[in-house]
């Protein structure tokens, strides 16, 4: 019996933290750490919207630490990371850490407006801008409409 009460508890653990290395917040952000090689020391990474943004985040991290042969949760998007850092301090790991999973934050929060407003994909130069500091000219109507407005 009690095995079956482990495989559960790991079960709705494995549900509750889709990748590794991040975790959700109460309030429904995500965020991520890491642990340093050889320090009982950890290094946070940020808080993101997505659980996707805070996973890239944590593979940059893991990717800087442990290289190559590290376990990552996107392998096929490491290529992101790009090259090396010279300086393999917690602060630059952060660093660079959290400009990855701030884009992959703001492009999947771009994706979800996007989703939900069409006409937000449209290019700036194709879009009519609005001055919002002239005044609105009142709409003329056809001469023939029989009113006399002289009065």
């Amino acid at each position: 019996m009690e095995g079956s009460g482990a495989a559960r508890v790991s079960s709705r653990r494995r549900s509750d933290k889709p990748y590794k290395g991040i975790r959700m917040r109460k309030w429904g952000k995500w965020v991520a750490e890491i642990r340093e090689p050889n320090k009982r020391s950890r290094i946070w990474l940020g808080s993101y919207s997505t659980a996707v943004a805070a996973a890239r985040a944590y593979d940059t991290a893991v990717y800087y630490l442990r290289g190559p042969t590290a376990k990552l949760n996107f392998p096929d998007q490491i290529t992101a990371v790009g090259g090396g850092l010279k300086d393999l301090s917690a602060a630059s790991i952060r660093k660079k850490a959290a400009e990855v999973g701030a884009r992959v934050d703001a492009l999947q929060s771009n994706a979800f407006a996007a989703a939900a407003n069409p006409q937000s994909l449209k290019p700036s130069w194709f879009q009519e801008e609005i001055d919002l500091n002239k005044q609105p000219e009142p709409e003329t109507e056809p001469e023939d409409s029989g009113l006399d407005y002289s009065s």
